[in-house]
């Protein structure tokens, strides 16, 4: 059989099953990445608002029709679980028609919404004055060229595959985080615990020769890790922002506007780095006696997290002030242990950064598959 011609709209519809009798709970919630993905949400939902949410089934499609802050990519996700999941009332719910099931699988349309030419197509048509949606509407006119079902099966399952092995991969790295954890949670009920304001210190170098160009200037997000800033910096004077040296620490203050997670960083790189200069900069007194990467680790743990918010204090805005971390109690091993924890998490980290570049590939490879699915059946 040949290449066949569709609308979108000739091949799904509109899911519209709400959560109404809640039959799921909290623990069913899920976001949406622009990364095509299904993630944890991280909204503060209760019982009653969630039976508002739609209920996307397995082999069902989410997606965000603001296309406003989401950059150069639409936030959707394919519910390739095998359980029912709930998504927020701000989304838009659809899945494949009964009547195209045996002209479209679910993986394959997927695979073709992982395509940068579907991206620019709905950010394009998106429309709108303070809001721009890409509609139901405009997702059903695309113009789609679908193989046979059999020919769509044969590269589902190249990238079935490769996602397989992805996940086998992930898994491991999990599992070197478990023994990274273990090892923490081992010391913290072994080993008293002492307070690293007598290992830490707090310095503030600032960039007043102006040294450090735009390029240095960075972020901090509540990942825990350094990020392109956000900021308009247009004629911003650059004499003020503080120099992270590398090995040496960077937090924000104000945990009042980021949820429930602290904005931290250690700079891991050899180069300093910018950050502005309501930023507090901190480092280690003495690397013999405490790792940089070790504190870190407990920096990264949600009881550090937790201690931050319920520690941090003021009235327009809560802010964790250096003498608050310095209160901070971790528990503090010889530097032999505290080398060997490292090494672990060291590879652990590695290890997830190969996962993230693997993931970054399986994406890259679907334009791939879907353009061979057609040039083979075109052929």
């Amino acid at each position: 059989m040949g290449l066949k011609k569709y609308k979108l709209g000739e091949l799904i519809e509109l899911s519209v099953e709400k959560n109404s009798e809640g039959l799921y709970g909290i623990e069913n919630v899920r976001g949406i990445s622009n990364a095509k993905e299904i993630m944890s949400t991280k909204a503060d939902v209760d019982e009653n608002v969630i039976r508002k949410f739609y209920i996307v089934s397995p082999n069902q499609f989410i997606y965000n029709p603001r296309t406003t802050r989401m950059g150069d990519r639409v936030g959707l996700a394919y519910n390739n679980t095998d359980k029912p999941l709930l998504f927020s009332f701000n989304n838009i719910a659809f899945k494949i028609k009964d009547s195209a099931k045996e002209q479209i699988l679910p993986q394959y349309l997927y695979m073709y919404y992982n395509r940068n030419e579907f991206d620019r197509y709905a950010i394009t048509n998106s429309w709108g004055s303070a809001t721009e949606l890409f509609s139901f509407e405009e997702m059903c006119d695309i113009d789609i060229t679908l193989p046979s079902i059999e020919q769509q099966r044969k590269y589902v399952d190249v990238y079935l595959a490769l996602q397989n092995n992805l996940a086998a991969y992930q898994s491991k790295v999990e599992e070197l985080k478990l023994v990274c954890d273990g090892y923490l949670d081992k010391l913290k009920s072994e080993k008293e615990k002492l307070i690293i304001g007598d290992f830490i210190e707090q310095y503030d170098k600032r960039n007043s020769d102006n040294r450090l160009k735009l390029n240095s200037v960075k972020g901090i997000s509540t990942e825990k890790s350094f990020i392109d800033t956000k900021a308009d910096m247009n004629g911003v004077s650059l004499t003020s922002y503080k120099i992270v040296e590398a090995n040496t620490f960077v937090y924000v203050p104000d945990t009042s506007r980021r949820g429930d997670k602290m904005a931290i960083a250690l700079n891991r790189g050899e180069e300093p780095l910018l950050v502005s200069s309501i930023y507090t900069t901190f480092s280690g007194k003495d690397t013999s006696k405490l790792l940089p990467e070790y504190l870190f680790m407990f920096f990264n743990r949600p009881e550090f997290d937790r201690y931050a918010r319920f520690n941090s204090w003021g009235s327009a805005r809560e802010v964790f002030t250096m003498d608050d971390m310095n209160d901070v109690e971790i528990p503090i091993p010889d530097i032999s242990v505290q080398r060997e924890i490292v090494n672990i998490h060291k590879c652990y980290i590695e290890r997830q950064r190969i996962a993230e570049a693997l993931k970054e590939q399986l994406k890259k490879i679907c334009p791939v598959l879907i353009r061979g699915s057609l040039m083979e059946t075109g052929n």
